[in-house]
C-alpha cells in the first residue's frame, strides 16, 4: 500500500533539508503562524529554492481563533485574531484546559473568570464550541499576505483552516483565482461542509475532536465519512504524538494509524511539533513506512 506523508517544514530548524529530502515525503507543509526573521514574501522565496521542486503546501489560519494577547492577571483576558458573537458565559478550550468566558469587550478582548493552568501565549489556538459562536471575517490580514506573496511567487497550494463554507474558499480564490485549497476540516461546521466542498479535504484532528469530545461516539465515524466523501483526504494532526517524547512509539498511536489506513485514508501530515526535532521525524516516518 503506497502511504504519501506531508511533513511540516518548520522554517529555522537545522534539519530542513533533512526533512525535504526524505524519499518518503511527498510534499511539504509551511504552518504561517510560525514565528518568522525576514518577512513573509522572503521566507516564502526561500521555502520554495529550499524545497527544490517538492510541493509546498501554504498552511492558512482563516476562522481559526488564535491568542494575540493574554494578561494573567486575578482578572485574566485574551485577545483573539477575529472578532467574536457569542451567548455569554460559555466556555473557551485551551490546548490542555477549559476557561469560562464572561464578557467581551471590542468583539476580541475575551474576559474569563477562571485562568487557564499555566501562562498561554501568542499564536497558540483556541476553540468556543456554542452553537451560537459567530466568527466575523475569514482571512487574517497576514493569510492575505502570505497569498499576495505567493501569487508573486508562482505558488498556488493552499490549506485552509477551519472551511466551513464557499464563502471561506471563495476568500482564498479572491487573492488567488489559480489557488488549490485543501479544506481541513475541524468543526461540525466543517463536517456538514464536506459534501459540498468540491475540493480536497484534510480530517485536522486535533481541533475536529474537540468540537466532538461532548459526543465521542461521533468522532470515528466524522473521521471515516471525511474519507469516504474524498478517498483523497488527508488526515493530520495527533498522529504518533507519543514519538514527540520517545523513541519508541506507544501501542495508542501504532493502532491509530491502523485505524486510519482501515478508514481509508493513504496520506498522513506530520505536525509542528514531531517535525521540530530530527529524530522523532526520522522515527515518525520509519514507523509510516513499517506500517504501511
Amino acid at each position: 500500500m503506497r502511504v504519501a506523508v506531508i511533513a511540516t517544514l518548520p522554517p529555522h530548524v537545522d534539519h530542513r533539508r533533512a526533512i525535504i529530502e526524505h524519499p518518503r515525503v511527498d510534499a511539504l507543509r509551511f504552518n504561517t503562524i510560525s514565528p518568522l526573521a525576514v518577512s513573509r514574501a522572503e521566507t516564502l522565496q526561500r521555502l520554495q529554492r529550499e524545497c527544490a521542486g517538492k510541493k509546498l503546501w501554504i498552511d492558512l489560519k482563516g476562522r481559526q481563533l488564535r491568542i494575540t494577547k493574554f494578561a494573567y492577571l486575578p482578572h485574566a483576558y485574551v485577545s483573539l485574531s477575529h472578532r467574536i458573537a457569542v451567548d455569554l458565559p460559555c466556555d473557551i478550550h485551551f490546548r490542555d484546559g477549559v476557561s469560562r468566558v464572561v464578557e467581551i469587550v471590542g468583539g476580541d478582548k475575551l474576559i474569563l473568570n477562571r485562568r487557564p493552568l499555566r501562562v498561554v501565549g501568542e499564536g497558540e489556538p483556541v476553540n468556543i464550541v456554542h452553537p451560537s459562536l459567530r466568527i466575523e471575517g475569514v482571512l487574517t490580514d497576514g493569510d492575505r499576505e502570505y497569498i499576495e506573496a505567493a501569487v508573486a511567487l508562482g505558488l498556488h497550494d493552499y490549506m485552509l483552516s477551519f472551511a466551513e463554507d464557499a464563502g471561506d474558499l471563495a476568500a482564498v480564490r479572491a487573492g488567488d483565482p489559480a489557488a488549490v485549497i485543501v479544506a481541513k476540516i475541524e468543526s461540525r461546521r466543517g463536517l456538514a461542509f464536506c459534501s459540498r466542498a468540491g475540493v480536497r479535504l484534510m480530517a485536522a484532528r486535533d481541533d475536529l475532536y474537540v468540537h466532538l469530545a461532548e459526543t465521542p461516539k461521533e468522532y470515528v465515524p466524522a473521521l471515516a465519512e471525511i474519507a469516504r466523501i474524498d478517498p483523497s483526504a488527508i488526515v493530520a494532526s495527533r498522529i504518533l504524538e507519543s514519538l514527540e517524547h520517545a523513541s519508541v512509539p506507544s501501542a495508542q498511536d501504532i493502532a491509530d494509524v491502523e485505524l486510519m489506513l482501515r478508514l481509508g485514508y493513504r496520506t498522513f501530515m506530520l505536525s509542528d511539533t514531531l517535525c521540530f526535532h530530527e529524530e522523532s521525524f526520522r522515527a515518525a516516518m520509519a514507523v509510516l513506512e513499517a506500517l504501511a
